[in-house]
């Protein structure tokens, strides 16, 4: 909510978002690395984190990801911001970031909580091209099954992806490439 409140006043790319301790200082509640991480990334990727405290599995996951953010952090600080669902509206949150150029989108789904077990939505793209192929690359969690790994910007707009998020407090993220 706070990210998604900045964002109306200011670009990604000032916004300060770290990785923190788990469970929260604010409230106690425990997040995945994953879902701290990939929060974290949708502005400039900080990390706040006591690492005296942190496994050697904690240091593995932060080395996936910033690498990964280290490949999508123009995209991501100086793209189009897209709101696709609000965290205002409900349970979940989408957010995609289109480059300047148009070659590159990351999308970063999140489910609050799955109060009535409902799949997640269908998640419907904007801002590519319609007649350019996209390749979709996974950053972290999955997308359903029957997800092509490239198609057109048309299918991810009008066709969409879908996500596998269920449970509290889980995240996912992937990228698409223009070919």
């Amino acid at each position: 909510m706070i990210q998604d409140g900045f964002t109306y006043a200011y670009t990604p790319g000032i916004m300060m978002s770290w990785v923190t301790d788990s469970p929260t200082w604010v409230n106690q509640r425990a997040l995945s690395r994953e879902y701290r991480f990939l929060s974290s990334m949708q502005g400039s990727l900080g990390i706040g984190a006591n690492l005296n405290k942190w496994t050697p599995e904690d240091f593995a996951i932060a080395n996936q990801m910033v690498a990964a953010y280290k490949s999508i952090r123009e995209t991501i600080q100086r793209g189009s911001l897209y709101r696709l669902l609000s965290p205002r509206e409900g349970e979940q949150a989408v957010t995609e970031s289109v480059s300047r150029d148009g070659k590159q989108a990351v999308t970063f789904a999140f489910l609050h909580s799955s109060t009535q077990g409902y799949s997640f939505p269908r998640i419907h793209l904007r801002g590519l091209n319609e007649n350019a192929t996209y390749a979709l690359h996974s950053i972290a969690g999955k997308v359903a099954a029957d997800t092509p790994a490239s198609a057109t910007g048309a299918y991810w707009m009008y066709r969409g992806v879908d996500v596998d998020l269920r449970g509290d407090f889980q995240a996912m993220a992937f990228m698409l490439d223009r070919q």
